[in-house]
């Protein structure tokens, strides 16, 4: 790779963050971190003043809305920066010659599956968020066809932002007892995993576009996940699961996202650790 330089948006959430961590290990590779207020994805003109200036030889996309509920009400917003500005960056990557590493989600799938869902499954979002990334993926592809690798991931938690863990190590210290999900079944990610993994990608011998899937190793619902949290925190929160149908949110959730990250294993010749390993290795950070 001649052109070192990888632009990475949306700096600031649990992705970016992993990332500028890990970025100090690749002294070789020329980062650069820009979030919201450095540049909005959101702004076509940005985007192409940036890429015409700078010519990245990489853009990861980890920019995102994020709020699932509130992209119920927020519909246009959401569109707007998971959608549309995924086709912006994605223009701008073909016109200066850079590849597209972009993040998805388990959320394009409907949750009905019974085994764990392939690039090629059938999508079929059930909530706003799920459509709105759907689109960013059909946008990426269409806009630069040759150059694009989509990472679907699932229930992505890190030491930064907030996520599920953070959540749960709050309300563990905050409450005698706690309710959680569980009949919702997928796969934690720790962040820090699937920021190795880009960098795995970025400095592999070669680049092999298309869509991946990618979460840590195992099989749990958000109820075993929760008693996890607590042996690695010590607590003795008691934690009680229940069905979604006792929780209701504005934003339907998928049933099952578990992935078969097989794909992404055998083509970058990828290890990917346990969740069990991950979750202990990121509540030692947070404590």
């Amino acid at each position: 790779m001649g052109n070192k330089k990888i632009l990475v948006t949306g700096a600031n959430g649990q992705l970016g963050r992993e990332l500028q961590v890990l970025a100090t290990s690749f002294p070789a590779l020329d980062f650069l971190f820009y979030d919201r207020a450095t540049l909005s994805i959101a702004d076509p003109d940005a985007i192409d003043t940036f890429f015409a200036r700078e010519r990245p030889a990489y853009c990861i996309n980890c920019a995102a809305y994020t709020a699932v509920d509130k992209a119920e009400s927020e519909k246009e917003s959401a569109f707007l920066i998971n959608g549309d500005a995924v086709g912006y960056l994605a223009t701008a990557c073909h016109n200066t010659g850079a590849r597209l590493i972009h993040i998805s989600t388990d959320y394009v799938f409907d949750g009905l599956s019974e085994i764990p869902l392939r690039e090629t499954d059938p999508t079929d979002p059930i909530n706003t968020y799920g459509a709105s990334k759907l689109e960013g993926e059909r946008q990426a592809f269409q806009h630069n066809p040759h150059a694009t690798l989509i990472i679907r991931t699932s229930w992505v938690y890190s030491e930064f932002g907030n996520n599920f863990v953070r959540t749960m190590i709050r309300l563990m210290k905050e409450r005698p007892s706690i309710n959680v999900v569980s009949d919702q079944v997928g796969s934690p990610t720790y962040a820090a995993d699937l920021a190795a993994a880009i960098l795995h990608i970025l400095t592999a011998p070669s680049f092999i576009p298309g869509l991946y899937h990618y979460s840590n190793e195992g099989r749990i619902s958000w109820y075993e996940f929760a008693l996890a949290i607590r042996e690695g925190i010590g607590s003795t929160c008691e934690v009680n699961p229940i069905p979604t149908a006792q929780y209701p949110t504005p934003a339907k959730r998928p049933r099952f996202s578990l992935l078969d990250k097989s794909l992404i294993s055998a083509t970058y010749h990828l290890a990917i650790p346990e969740w069990q390993s991950s979750l202990v290795t990121c509540i030692g950070k947070m404590h």
